[in-house]
């Protein structure tokens, strides 16, 4: 019996002995892996139409694609680099200066800031009572400096509106006089032109009072009696009320210069304030001539007395004499007369400003020819606006 062969098989000697080329697949190409099997190489034709397609190599390898990849260090670095420049322009062009002139020019349209308060004559049903000229205009004029100046001139204010509107005209203006009586009770020893604020005034013109502290007050004061003091009291001893058509009331800025007090919340009549004696005495003159109609100026602007190192006079909106600026005064002026039902004409904002003072002022505190002009032009457009309207 035959031995079985349990030998193993040899090979055929046909079979390739080599070693198979192992290529190594990138697996994040996926055209590679979508273009090869795993037995053996095929050729490889890409399926690309586009024209900046990659083209294969020599060897029939696809080359890998460049990818644009973003650097996050030249990211920050552009960001550093913008904002130092944003902080760097707005640096070098903080804080340029920009005229008033400048800014008007860029706003379109009027721009106005009057306090004004027009207000006509009433029935006791609200009817307004247009101003009668047919037998004349009569107007009777008090305050100090602005109506007093040049008196006897045909530039002076009372004159110039006199001229505009041909009115009869009582000038009561005392130049040296102001609002705010310095003492509560008359001494004509302590104070002798107390006697020509307006609230005694007002007492004569409406024969409430005595005139026995005009006497005083002349003898005291003598030689320094203001020089229109007696030709204003014998002007109102005059006047026949019962004609008049118009009390215009104008004093300057004298009161906030002088540091007068403005108002008390204890008593809106005290004849000691700035407003407290413009009140009692449009009270005075309401109740003894309601006929007549009121219109209130406030004062033009003026400068304090106050020098800057360079000769200029500063601005009343910075220097305080005791009390508060001056437009202070004239918004507190204009609160009255809206509370007492009378006009008011805003000069601080409307007419006579800070912007052109310079030109409209002889100094500080005094009108020149042209302020006295466009005080008297606001002046009559007040007057004579509800006839217009």
């Amino acid at each position: 019996m035959e031995k079985e062969n349990n030998s193993i098989q040899q090979p055929s000697e046909n079979l390739d002995h080599g070693i198979p080329d192992i290529h190594i697949i990138d697996l994040e190409d996926s055209d590679e892996i979508n273009t090869k099997t795993s037995d053996s190489y095929t050729d490889i034709t890409p399926d690309c139409y586009e024209p900046d397609c990659d083209e294969p190599d020599v060897s029939g390898n696809v080359p890998r694609k460049k990818r644009f990849r973003i650097n996050i260090h030249m990211v920050l670095l552009a960001m550093v680099l913008i904002v130092f420049g944003t902080v760097f322009f707005r640096f070098k062009n903080w804080g340029q200066f920009i005229s008033q002139e400048e800014i008007r020019n860029n706003i379109e349209g009027t721009y106005k800031n009057e306090l004004d308060i027009i207000v006509p004559l009433t029935t006791e049903d609200g009817e307004i009572i247009p101003l009668n000229t047919e037998d004349g205009l009569s107007i009777v004029f008090f305050g100090n400096s602005p109506f007093a100046d040049d008196r006897d001139s045909e530039d002076n204010l009372v004159n110039i509106i006199a001229e505009m509107t041909g009115a009869e005209v009582y000038n009561c203006s005392v130049g040296e006089s102001y609002l705010a009586m310095e003492s509560q009770s008359f001494s004509a020893v302590k104070q002798p032109l107390d006697a020509y604020t307006l609230y005694w005034m007002s007492l004569l013109a409406t024969h409430a009072g005595n005139d026995w502290m005009f006497e005083e007050a002349e003898a005291v004061l003598g030689e320094n009696i203001p020089p229109d003091a007696k030709l204003a009291i014998d002007t109102l001893y005059s006047i026949d009320f019962s004609t008049v058509d118009v009390i215009a009331i104008l004093y300057d800025g004298y009161d906030y210069l002088a540091g007068h007090p403005m108002y008390s919340d204890q008593n809106a009549t005290d004849i000691t304030q700035f407003t407290g004696n413009l009140r009692a005495s449009i009270e005075t003159f309401q109740s003894a001539y309601p006929h007549i109609r009121i219109i209130v100026m406030s004062p033009p602007y003026a400068f304090s007395n106050e020098l800057d190192e360079n000769g200029e006079y500063i601005s009343s909106d910075i220097v305080r004499y005791g009390w508060d600026v001056l437009s202070t005064y004239v918004i507190l002026e204009g609160n009255i007369c809206a509370s007492t039902q009378v006009t008011f004409i805003d000069n601080l904002y409307g007419t006579i400003t800070e912007d052109n003072a310079k030109e409209y002022l002889v100094d500080n505190l005094h009108l020149n020819v042209e302020g006295r002009k466009k005080i008297a032009e606001r002046f009559v457009h007040a007057l004579n606006y509800y006839n217009q309207n």
